[in-house]
């Protein structure tokens, strides 16, 4: 079993700047959204929570999320650079905008999706994956992690079996976490852990 979170919002995100493997502070509602997430990931895992470990990637936005996830769940945790972001290279810390403007023609042809990998210098879509199959088979126990939004996408795609363009779309969302089990996956949100509640009680 591995939960999977992304960091909660940064500032970059606000300002459309991909961050990349540099680093902006969360928000106060990325703060917000940790501490939710938090408090859901509580309730999902109940007593089993020693049973658990936490792998974090050490860029700045997601220790910090970690350590609200911390506040709430008395979680072992360790780094690991395998779940840091897909790195862009010298496109770090830009917006398409500014891509546009200091690289032209460099993103013609591409669309949100899948930008990323147009970047002259930065990580390619199979050195991605490959990290994400290397991570993915050293779990050896219950695992919670928290990652990032494209390397999230990879990492549910991969072991999903995703192709290429299926791992670009899946959504991103900062106020929730994935159950990745038996090869699937599903979302779990303050909304729908209300749900679940109420169809319980």
């Amino acid at each position: 079993m591995i939960y999977l979170l992304r960091h909660g919002e940064t500032v970059w995100n606000t300002l459309g700047r991909f961050q990349g493997q540099l680093d902006s502070p969360l928000t106060r509602l990325g703060v917000a959204q940790a501490d939710a997430v938090a408090h859901l990931l509580s309730a999902e895992i109940g007593e089993d929570v020693q049973s658990f470990e936490m792998h974090v990637s050490p860029l700045g936005r997601t220790r910090e999320t970690a350590e609200r996830v911390q506040r709430v769940l008395p979680l072992a945790s360790r780094e690991d650079a395998r779940l840091m972001e897909v790195t862009v290279g010298s496109w770090d810390g830009m917006t398409m905008f500014e891509i546009d403007m200091e690289y032209p023609g460099q993103l013609d042809g591409s669309d949100v999706f899948d930008w990323y990998f147009r970047s002259p210098d930065g990580e390619s879509f199979d050195a991605a994956c490959t990290r994400a199959k290397s991570w993915l088979a050293d779990i050896r126990r219950p695992t919670v992690a928290i990652s990032h939004g494209l390397f999230g996408r990879l990492l549910r795609g991969v072991y999903a079996g995703l192709s290429r363009r299926e791992m670009l779309e899946l959504p991103v969302p900062q106020d929730g976490f994935y159950r990745l089990s038996d090869g699937a996956f599903n979302l779990v949100t303050v909304s729908t852990g209300r749900q679940l509640a109420s169809a319980t009680e």
